[in-house]
């Protein structure tokens, strides 16, 4: 009978001691951007949106630099999903893009971003203004 009980109680033991290895798994939140862009040949680009992650909003700032045939200005209005996140927090940092495209008047705009923490942004829109590109930019987001 004590055999059986300490038997019982190791494999209790070891399953418990399983789980609490078990990896936290990745989540996804809801992002809608804001970005004002203005360059000759280096530009900036500043903004702002918010995430919703689990029902709560939180508020973003974002700014960024670009470098390469960078003309003219264009204000993009961005939303869709970020992923791989286990917490707000995780939306912060740098994303890093090569690009080329043209706006005259709007246009349609899709881009997929991925920062140092590994939060994967799938983000569509439009583009509205004057611009022409061929850089290569990146762009800062943290919460407010």
């Amino acid at each position: 009978m004590a055999i059986h009980f300490q038997i019982r109680a190791g494999l209790l033991a070891l399953v418990a001691l399983a789980l609490s290895f078990t990896p936290t798994h990745a989540d996804t939140g809801y992002v809608r951007l804001t970005i004002y862009k203005a360059g000759w040949i280096i530009g900036g680009s500043g903004g702002g949106g918010t995430l919703d992650y689990h029902g709560q909003i939180y508020g973003l700032s974002t700014g960024g630099l670009d470098y390469g045939l960078v003309f003219g200005g264009s204000k993009t209005v961005l939303h869709g999903r970020v992923t791989n996140i286990r917490r707000p927090s995780d939306v912060e940092g740098v994303y890093v893009a090569g690009g080329a495209g043209i706006a005259v008047g709007a246009g349609a705009r899709a881009i997929v971003l991925t920062n140092q923490k590994g939060a994967v942004l799938e983000l569509s829109g439009r583009q509205v203004g004057l611009m022409a590109n061929l850089d290569l930019s990146g762009l800062a987001i943290s919460l407010d």
